[in-house]
Formats: C-alpha cells, sequence, structure tokens
C-alpha cells in the first residue's frame, strides 16, 4: 500500500485548503489514480487496521439493494448510521421516510435503476419492443393534445454486466453506475464511487475493474473503497470464471479531512507490511471449477464468505468521519 501512502503526501504537499458542505476544512487536489495487481494481493491499508468486515457488510448491502442504516448495521457496517439520522440536511428532507432511512443510494441505483419511457401511444412497434425489453405500461396521459403511454421497468445494472461478461466479454460497455440526476435530491448521500467498469481478457482469461470516484475522503474512504472494488472484482471473477487481475481507482477530488491529519501524520511514520490476499468461502460457486454460471450468488453471499489470509497491520488508528 505504497501508492496510498505516496497520495496522502502528494495532497499533503500539493493540495489546497477548501471549505465543503460539511464545515469542516480539507485540503484537496483534484486528479489521483491508484493501480494495483489484485495477483500480487490485496489492497488492504497495512499501516493501521482496516475495518474488513464493514467494508464488505456495506459491499453485500448494496448488493442487495439495501436503502436503510438498519440493513447495513445487520451486515455489520455502521457507516451509514450517521448519513441516515444525524444530518441536519437529510432530517429535514421531505423524501426521508423515518428513521434509518437513506433513499435510493448506491445499490438501488446499481440493481433496480428506475427506468421510464414515454412514448406516443399509437406507436405501436416502439410499444411492442419495450415491453419485450421488460417494461410494462404504468399509464396513460396527454401531453400537448398528443396522447402517450408511460412504461417503467428497474434494471439490474450488476446482472446485466455478469451477463455480458459471460455473453459478450470483448464488449467495451461492461459498466454499471450509481450517479442518477432524476432521483439526487430524494437520497441522503449522492454516489461518491459512481462508475464502475469491468474489463475481461478472454486471452488471459483475467478480468479487472476501473472504478471512478467523484470525490474522496483519502483519511477514511480511501482504504474503505479499495477493499470493496477489489472483493466485488474477485467476487465477479468468481462468478464468470475468470481470475482478478488489475484495479485502476480514479479520483476526481482527493482529500484530506483537517481533523483527520493526525491520524494520518501518524500512518506516514509506519512502514508498511506485505499484502494479504482474499480469500470467498468454497460454499461460493467458482465457474471455473463448476461449469454453472449462478448470477444469484450476487444475492446469496454473506460477510463470513469472504476474509484476509495474511493479513498483517499496525495498530488501529481512528478518525471522525465528515458527515
Amino acid at each position: 500500500m505504497k501508492q496510498y501512502l505516496d497520495l496522502v503526501r502528494t495532497i499533503l504537499e500539493t493540495g489546497t485548503w477548501q471549505e465543503n458542505r460539511t464545515g469542516i476544512r480539507t485540503i484537496s487536489m483534484p486528479g489521483a489514480m491508484l493501480r494495483f495487481d489484485l495477483q500480487q494481493g490485496f489492497p488492504a491499508v497495512t499501516t493501521k487496521k482496516l475495518a474488513f468486515k464493514s467494508a464488505i457488510g456495506e459491499m453485500i448491502g448494496f448488493l442487495r439493494a439495501s436503502r436503510s442504516a438498519a440493513d447495513f448495521r445487520e451486515l455489520g457496517c455502521k457507516v451509514w448510521d450517521a448519513n441516515a439520522n444525524e444530518n441536519p440536511q437529510w432530517l429535514a428532507n421531505p423524501y426521508r421516510e423515518g428513521p434509518d432511512d437513506l433513499g435510493g443510494v448506491y445499490g438501488v441505483q446499481w440493481r433496480q435503476w428506475p427506468a421510464y419511457k414515454v412514448l406516443a401511444e399509437d406507436a405501436s412497434a416502439r410499444i411492442e419492443d419495450a415491453c419485450a425489453r421488460g417494461y410494462r405500461i404504468v399509464t396513460r396521459f396527454e401531453e400537448d393534445g398528443v396522447p402517450k403511454v408511460l412504461l417503467y421497468k428497474a434494471i439490474d445494472q450488476l446482472r446485466q454486466c455478469l451477463d455480458t461478461i459471460m455473453r459478450n466479454p470483448t464488449d467495451r460497455r461492461i459498466l454499471f453506475h450509481g450517479w442518477n440526476p432524476a432521483v439526487l435530491e430524494e437520497i441522503a448521500l449522492p454516489a461518491c464511487h459512481l462508475l464502475y467498469q469491468f474489463v475481461p481478457n478472454v486471452v488471459r482469461r483475467e478480468i479487472s475493474l476501473c472504478l471512478y470516484i467523484r470525490s474522496n475522503d483519502v483519511g477514511l474512504g480511501t482504504p474503505f473503497n479499495l477493499a470493496e472494488g477489489a472483493a466485488l472484482l474477485t467476487l465477479v471473477a468468481r462468478l464468470t470464471g475468470y481470475t482478478p487481475r488489475w484495479f485502476t481507482y480514479f479520483i476526481g477530488d482527493a482529500h484530506i479531512y483537517e481533523n483527520q491529519l493526525a491520524m494520518l501524520e501518524r500512518q506516514l511514520e509506519r512502514t508498511p507490511y506485505e499484502s494479504p490476499t482474499l480469500s470467498i468461502a468454497e460454499r461460493v460457486p467458482s465457474f471455473a471449477e463448476t461449469g454453472r454460471y449462478e448470477p444469484e450468488w450476487l444475492e446469496k453471499v454473506e460477510p463470513s464468505d469472504f476474509s484476509l489470509v495474511g493479513y498483517r497491520h499496525h495498530e488501529p488508528l481512528t478518525a471522525p468521519m465528515a458527515v
């Protein structure tokens, strides 16, 4: 994880102090990239203890399209509690549905993206095509005197990615994202890690992942998100019969909160240990071994199915999360 420490140093040396919505200043830098070869180890921070079970619990909550902090807590992840129940802007939001509600965050967009079509009522070929693709007619109405129909379906973007990896792995459109402009005002926190692209290499039977993050809390968020992204890539590789390889991590606004400086300065004094490896329980089927494609395991995996092997780390360090 030397790359991570180098990023911290670069932000501290070249970044600029900025104000932001949380009221806690950040030192920020535009544009950063980290790249990891998963065949050389799992990108777990070792200069402090990684909250691995919490990161995996969050990832599984996303896979299940969870929209409640209570669901994440049951999976061993408490990072959503403050966003759900302590953020004044969200508490006053008319779309909030009560304690622990988060709205349609991350996983809802990943697995149940709300898609609509408005078509002229006499456009029979288009309506027939939409219905064949899973849309259903919700209602009929008039717009500027023209009779129209409204159609809807929930799109499982992640499942489509796996299906495409199996059916057409050379496709360069194997991606999903969580930035839905139509619902930004309806959710506790707009997606930070918002675009995931899978890149299979059919010749080598390897698969890589590019992740773009619009805004990243480098002190707390980056180690967490690195673990989640690498674990997701490893899971997708297992279910589709590939070996996980390159995990490339892009950040738009890379920043460090002022109240996390002491924690990061301590980490910079420490020497990283060797990277661990990620193990997924044998009960989770491997396509390479069974020859059976079972994407339903995206919803069936449990936090206990994931573990780090050979993980050595320095003493734990904590810092507050800005909300």
